[in-house]
């Protein structure tokens, strides 16, 4: 019996040590992303993604997290949502120095999670928080996409970033609320199929109908991988308390189009990873 409980307290000590572990560090994920709609692109682009950082800090005002970014030299950095934590009493200092020192490396582009967005459609409760975030981060360069797109033209390749915000509705507990396609046309209009798509979608629920949109590449966060992790299983829960998601944290190829869905870089309300490191994303764009 004694024997047991001493293996039961080891296990449940490196259980919590791993915990903090992940809670406090961050890993890089590495991500190949490979289209003939990119055969143009004379040399491989290097995107760096980042979403769900919840006001977290990696280091004193982000600085860790910020030299990881800059020893990739990427060429375009995407932001997927939730960088801060939209809660009337929380505030938004650390995601304003952190996100607007982005463009100091390059291009920025950011599209808005169910955080941000909460915080902007609910004046009531948030006054003008929000758009007081988003003026002090555009004055440093940032481009927010909020249903709207983006043009860019690398060598002779024609890409479109654009910035999805779907209904509130979708993001409703304990249950999966459907979004049509008609639904997204209507947020960001119909795709324009000659060019390579770059789709920034908060929440992955909804990737099957974003690849029906058109999507090349469907970028999202928002379950901070399932929380916990199964080995051959995937994240476990949802925000919206759901089990087992189909996308949670990993890089899916169907029919040519890619769909990585990020873990994070943070947590909120309830500050647990287990097997679920967070991490910052660099896609390799290449054609075929």
């Amino acid at each position: 019996m004694t024997k047991w409980l001493i293996l039961i307290g080891v296990i449940l000590v490196l259980c919590i040590a791993e915990w903090m572990r992940e809670i406090f560090t961050f890993k890089i994920t590495h991500y190949e992303i490979v289209s003939d709609k990119l055969n143009a692109l004379k040399e491989e682009q290097k995107v760096v993604f980042l979403t769900d950082l919840h006001n977290n800090s990696y280091g004193k005002n982000n600085e860790k997290l910020l030299t990881a970014i800059k020893n990739q030299k990427p060429d375009l950095i995407l932001i997927g949502g939730d960088m801060l934590v939209g809660k009337p009493d929380i505030l938004t200092e650390v995601a304003e120095h952190f996100v607007g020192k982005l463009t100091e490396i390059c291009p920025t582009y950011y599209a808005n999670g169910n955080h941000e967005q909460r915080m902007k459609i609910y004046p009531e409760k948030f006054g003008t928080k929000y758009h007081e975030y988003k003026s002090v981060i555009e004055k440093t360069g940032v481009r927010f996409l909020e249903n709207e797109h983006v043009d860019l033209i690398i060598d002779d390749c024609e890409i479109q970033i654009h910035g999805l915000e779907i209904p509130r509705e979708g993001y409703k507990k304990f249950r999966k609320t459907f979004i049509s396609l008609e639904q997204i046309e209507e947020c960001i209009g119909k795709a324009d199929v000659t060019k390579y798509q770059i789709l920034l979608a908060h929440n992955p629920i909804y990737t099957d109908t974003y690849l029906k949109w058109g999507a090349d590449l469907v970028l999202s966060g928002h379950l901070h991988g399932g929380v916990v992790r199964i080995p051959g299983l995937g994240g476990v829960i949802t925000p919206q308390f759901c089990l087992f998601p189909k996308y949670s944290g990993e890089l899916t190829v169907k029919d040519g189009k890619s769909v990585v869905v990020s873990k994070g870089l943070g947590t909120h309300t309830i500050r647990i990873r287990f097997l679920n490191p967070a991490e910052l994303i660099v896609l390799h764009l290449r054609g075929k």
